[in-house]
């Protein structure tokens, strides 16, 4: 089998990947294992230095890895440069910090001593999205690595060439030969990797389909698991906010990668007055983004990433406008373009409340209140992240043990941070990545117990 790798702004194919065969397939798990052996012996110290090495790296190659993102999926290069660069702070981040995440814990006990070991389990394979192609891996493999597993990448399948590049530039960077390395396998393969006692463990990001399935496969074979799931976060703007801090935010929230994110702010929950406040300048803030060649300095939004993406955006879009939503400024799709789109009028029962619109879709929701906006917020299955716009901090924090969500940002827009655990609740999935949590995910806490 052969994947292609097709360009989603002109359909025109970039290049043709051979799918790994049962015999290869079989090597690449062996050699997990085999170096594992050796990698986990290697100092943290060392690890690090590795760590900073890939930073180097991925910042001396940005235009060709940002240029490879683009081209693969669409995302306007500037954006595809930010990504890469947050991979090298990512990199730095864990070279800063594992040390001391990874240090003994001791715990006074009726031993003459007792303490927490954070050891390496072995092999952890990664299922990653095509949306953030570098990211998603890199906020994986970053303390993933540090903490002395290998790693196994079965990577989205129009983004082989990001992969391609992920695993030469950790081999350039110094890793040794092993210790990362890609999978080019269609979906169906994902049992019998993850079924495989080589594999300890699995982290997926992408859909909530996906997750379940993983989820499934992952019970059954008794492995670890950490899910990074589907999103469709609520944007909710009281009364007394800074008007123009929010709408300058929520665009940027819900049009970034072509609003193919799932912690986006997707449903714009807007309280009394400023519903009338918000949305004008709202609106003439989508029209005027710049679309075009997502290789272009200027281009502000891009196509989708594929054209089956833009169909469902928009049947999703056509369904919730023929329950009453109302289109104020876009609606149109041309090929895997679509163009972005405010709508007035969402209710809950309507898919732009329902489900989660990857892409730029906003949906606006009118709130009588706080507590109603509060409300409309938690009628979801999905539970990654709110924003919360308002001057007054002492009200916004007596709502923050309200949201069950994994993340609550006050007047900014939802994001990740190395520094911050991320991860969400329902059906956005379960376990946490970045910050100390992220990396105690994929390890072994020995409990060490020394009677004298």
């Amino acid at each position: 089998m052969e994947f292609k790798s097709v360009n989603p702004y002109n359909g025109k194919e970039i290049a043709t990947y051979k799918e790994h065969t049962k015999e290869q397939v079989d090597k690449i798990l062996e050699k997990s294992r085999f170096v594992f052996e050796s990698w986990k012996d290697v100092s943290i110290e060392e690890r690090c230095k590795l760590l900073v090495n890939a930073a180097g790296v991925l910042r001396n190659n940005i235009d060709k890895y940002a240029r490879t993102m683009t081209l693969e999926m669409g995302k306007p290069i500037t954006e595809a440069k930010a990504e890469i660069n947050k991979c090298a702070l990512v990199c730095e981040y864990y070279a800063e910090n594992a040390e001391e995440f990874l240090a003994d814990e001791l715990i006074e006990t009726d031993a003459s001593e007792s303490f927490v070991s954070h050891d390496p389990i072995g092999t952890v394979l990664a299922i990653m999205p095509w949306n953030f192609p570098f990211w998603q891996v890199f906020r994986f493999a970053a303390p993933t690595l540090a903490a002395g597993n290998t790693a196994l990448l079965k990577h989205a399948s129009n983004v082989f060439g990001c992969a391609t590049h992920i695993e030469e530039l950790f081999l350039e960077a110094g890793f040794p030969d092993g210790v990362f390395q890609n999978l080019i396998i269609h979906h169906d393969k994902t049992e019998r990797i993850l079924s495989d006692d080589i594999v300890k463990a699995v982290a997926l990001t992408g859909s909530e389909r996906a997750g379940k399935s993983v989820g499934q496969l992952a019970g059954k074979y008794l492995k670890k698991s950490v899910l990074e799931l589907g999103g469709s976060n609520a944007f909710i703007v009281l009364e007394d906010a800074d008007i123009d801090q929010a709408v300058k935010t929520g665009i940027k929230a819900r049009m970034m990668n072509s609003g193919q994110s799932c912690i986006a702010a997707k449903r714009f929950i807007l309280v009394g007055d400023a519903y009338d406040k918000f949305l004008p300048g709202f609106i003439d803030g989508i029209k005027a983004i710049k679309k075009g060649e997502p290789t272009d300095e200027s281009t502000e939004i891009g196509p989708l990433a594929r054209k089956d993406l833009a169909d469902e955006l928009q049947k999703q879009l056509q369904k919730s406008v023929e329950q009453g939503a109302k289109i104020e400024t876009g609606g149109k799709q041309d090929g895997a373009f679509h163009e972005p789109t405010v709508l007035t009028g969402v209710k809950p029962g309507m898919p732009a409340f329902d489900e989660e619109t990857f892409g730029p879709v906003a949906a606006i929701i009118r709130a009588k209140d706080a507590d109603e906006a509060f409300e409309l917020a938690a009628n979801s299955k999905y539970g990654l992240g709110l924003s919360l716009f308002t001057t007054d901090i002492e009200t916004a924090r007596r709502y923050i043990d309200k949201v069950p969500d994994g993340a609550f940002f006050i007047n900014e827009m939802v994001k990740s941070d190395p520094r911050l655990p991320f991860g969400g609740t329902g059906k956005s999935g379960y376990g946490r990545e970045l910050s100390r949590e992220g990396i105690h995910e994929f390890i072994n806490k020995k409990t060490v117990y020394v009677k004298g």
